[in-house]
């Protein structure tokens, strides 16, 4: 995995970066896919203020998702300049905020 930015990193042609409010890492392709799985997100190509068009949606099995059959965890947010405006619909705490993305744990090692 190649090290872009502090806070974003890229597989091929995916960016990956860590979510505070989830604590979880997100992942987006971008571009168009050349294994006809069709169009990615658009990027506006920063490293250090990522922006991604249209909005990051994740669920996840995750500690506010409640227990016994109750429905995923939620994480929804639009990622705009390095920032995260994580919308109403998120389950975790952060809901309703805006955010920076934070630096990778441990740095960039």
């Amino acid at each position: 995995m190649g090290l872009l930015s502090p806070i974003l990193r890229q597989a091929d042609d995916v960016l990956i970066w860590r979510c505070p409010g989830c604590e979880r890492n997100h992942a987006v392709r971008v571009g168009s896919s050349s294994d006809g799985n069709g169009p990615g997100w658009g990027w506006n190509g920063s490293a250090e203020r990522p922006t991604f068009t249209p909005s990051v949606l994740v669920s996840y099995p995750g500690k506010d998702a409640g227990q016994d059959g109750a429905p995923p965890a939620v994480c929804h947010s639009f990622v705009v300049d390095g920032q995260m405006q994580m919308l109403g619909d998120c389950t975790h705490a952060l809901a309703g905020q805006t955010v920076p993305i934070p630096p990778w744990p441990g740095g960039l090692a």
